[in-house]
């Protein structure tokens, strides 16, 4: 269907509230006027100023298309029939735990008892994932802090209010080079495959592949690639529900809070 005939047509999309909102809207409305261009569809991103508050979202089925972690789109799959399109295929999403460059902290016993800095509670790589296997693999009893954005994470780290916080490792890198001089990864967790672009059940299914369709044609192009890379999803490829699922064996569910 040419695009043109696509016009009446409006969705929207939310996007996991990693960065700031005005940093979120910097990344992605570029993407999706070139996304109109290509689909014909109109988008309209819908912001979120906390991880909490996306997740209520979400599992009230109030986004079209929807960004966000995996451990998330198992939940969304179950709640509202939200299905994995495309995902970075260049690369595993797996949470990085950051101490100050020059702390004297060498090893995951020394953290015994102390307080450490997420997000929000159901951050996959950088809270859910890190928790879990800080508590269940390695025994450690901590004093968690939730800060709302990753970015915080880093500051509050760098600052010394936190002797150490979860991240992950794009969005460490993603840091002023200031902050990023001032930590160091002490650990990190196991990976799974990245955050995909998920699309509800309601979505016709004509529409969720005219909408893949573009973006994988837009990421093909350099004006793609470049915008893309903000994300950062740097390589798209095809997702599908399968690539997550081995989550399920992880006992995550133990650490999720339900807000």
């Amino acid at each position: 269907m040419p695009a043109h005939l696509n016009l009446q047509k409006s969705y929207t999309i939310g996007v996991v509230p990693q960065f700031e909102q005005r940093k979120l809207f910097k990344i992605w409305q570029p993407i999706l006027n070139e996304l109109e261009a290509r689909t014909g569809f109109s988008l309209h991103l819908i912001g979120s100023p906390k991880i909490p508050v996306f997740e209520q979202k979400f599992m009230a089925g109030e986004y079209d298309f929807a960004y966000m972690n995996p451990y998330h789109m198992l939940k969304a799959y179950v709640t509202q029939g939200y299905t994995p399109l495309v995902k970075d295929g260049s690369r595993r999403l797996k949470g990085v735990l950051v101490v100050q460059k020059d702390s004297p902290i060498l090893s995951l016993s020394e953290l015994e008892g102390k307080i450490l800095a997420f997000p929000s509670p159901n951050a996959l790589g950088a809270s859910l994932l890190m928790r879990a296997e800080l508590s269940t693999l390695h025994g450690i009893s901590f004093s968690p802090r939730y800060v709302q954005t990753h970015s915080s994470v880093y500051l509050n780290v760098a600052l010394g209010q936190a002797v150490a916080g979860g991240g992950v490792l794009s969005t460490l890198r993603s840091q002023p080079q200031n902050v990023q001089d001032k930590l160091r990864i002490l650990y990190e967790t196991r990976s799974v495959a990245p955050h995909p672009l998920t699309a509800h059940a309601r979505v016709p299914e004509a529409d969720r592949l005219i909408m893949k369709k573009a973006w994988l044609e837009l990421a093909a192009t350099d004006t793609g690639r470049m915008l893309m890379g903000k994300i950062p999803m740097r390589d798209s490829v095809p997702a599908e529900l399968e690539d997550y699922t081995s989550m399920h064996t992880w006992g995550l569910d133990a650490f999720y809070v339900i807000n």
